[in-house]
């Protein structure tokens, strides 16, 4: 069960039973959040979806009306209000330019920085803008690429180097770390 905090419903028990996942678009934090949550008997949240729920509207079509630092404001705002018990989050790429979200989410879990080389990544990734990735203007994947590592780094309690790694390999190498935290 996940919810959202408001007003009417400010003060919730916190539990640190949460798994985080942080990381570049195209890392597979959904792909790998669902399986894992499978495995676990977890619940998923995708925080995209939630994002485009509460503002009934494409992260796409958010950032278009908002700008680039609107979109990261109400990416933080939302990102800051999700709780739950025994789920595992997705994040959005840029949820690393939210203070109050990255800090909430290391009080309610473990953030998991689902890492990947910069040329699979752009590989991957053929429509950047088309997916909702913030990119301030003038700056290209490799500028965000850069620019977002240390941020992960930053925030992650674990660390999980995807090279060379399938969908069920990163999985493995994510329960053994969870098994000796």
């Amino acid at each position: 069960m996940f919810f959202l905090k408001t007003a009417e419903n400010p003060v919730m028990k916190m539990k640190k039973n949460n798994i985080i996942l942080i990381g570049m678009p195209g890392v597979g934090k959904s792909t790998v959040g669902v399986i894992l949550a499978k495995i676990m008997g977890y619940h998923f949240i995708d925080a995209d979806i939630v994002i485009q729920q509460q503002e009934r509207k494409l992260l796409k079509d958010i950032i278009a009306a908002e700008g680039v630092e609107g979109f990261i404001q109400v990416e933080n705002r939302i990102n800051a209000s999700i709780d739950g018990e025994q789920c595992i989050i997705a994040t959005g790429g840029s949820v690393v330019y939210g203070e109050e979200a990255m800090d909430h989410y290391r009080n309610i879990g473990t953030v998991i920085y689902l890492k990947q080389s910069f040329d699979i990544l752009n590989a991957r990734l053929r429509d950047i803008r088309g997916r909702g990735v913030v990119l301030k203007p003038g700056q290209d994947l490799e500028d965000l690429y850069m620019e977002r590592c240390a941020l992960y780094e930053k925030y992650a309690d674990i660390v999980i180097d995807e090279l060379n790694l399938n969908v069920e390999e990163t999985i493995d190498k994510i329960l053994a770390a969870l098994d000796h935290e």
